[in-house]
């Protein structure tokens, strides 16, 4: 008897090992069906990239409209820790800001990110726009402003408040853009369970 357990103990072992080697799953194709977590909304309604975060065990991925959004995930406490991939859009290339589409995924803890750009996310909100490429987020930065940070240079008070005329720049919001107010701390979880 103590012998089985011994064994059965092994295999559950060895299986927990080989769970952790295995590689993160792929990005999803992004579809009119996908909803903001946060908003509620069709995210390809919204301009700017978007996010998708994958949970350990999960089948489909959690949608955000903006990737400040994604990002404000992985921040806050009440939210899972079971994240095993976030998938941004790089904005390189030649990305359509008003329509990203489905391609050009990459995992946004290897990106470089451009921060208080005179370019407006989903819902209108200032935005941490990924590029795969650091040249390629330097040339943006040179037509669009702000500075660029890493994943772990992301500041959460830039991903956290959301205030109504912060982060609009020199240029103020563009054409088209919503301006919102409020605090994502409070917020996105009001809009999530509501």
């Amino acid at each position: 008897m103590m012998l089985r357990l011994t064994a059965i103990l092994g295999i559950l072992l060895l299986t927990g090992c080989f769970e952790d080697d295995l590689p993160p799953p792929v990005a999803r194709a992004l579809t009119v069906d996908a909803i903001g977590y946060y908003c509620n909304m069709t995210i390809t309604d919204h301009p700017g990239p978007k996010g998708q975060i994958h949970r350990a065990g999960g089948q489909k991925p959690l949608w955000f409209s903006s990737v400040r959004d994604a990002v404000a995930f992985t921040m806050l406490a009440d939210e899972a820790k079971d994240v095993v991939a976030v998938y941004v859009h790089d904005m390189g290339g030649k990305r359509n800001w008003s329509t990203p589409g489905d391609g050009g995924w990459i995992e946004a803890r290897s990106a470089w990110f451009v921060l208080d750009s005179r370019r407006r996310g989903g819902m209108g909100m200032a935005e941490a726009v990924p590029f795969a490429d650091k040249a390629e987020a330097t040339g943006f930065m040179a037509r669009h402003g702000g500075n660029m940070v890493d994943w772990r240079g992301i500041p959460q008070d830039y991903i956290l408040t959301a205030g109504e005329d912060q982060h609009h720049g020199p240029a103020g919001p563009q054409d088209g853009d919503h301006k919102t107010s409020g605090d994502m701390k409070h917020g996105a979880h009001k809009m999530h369970e509501g």
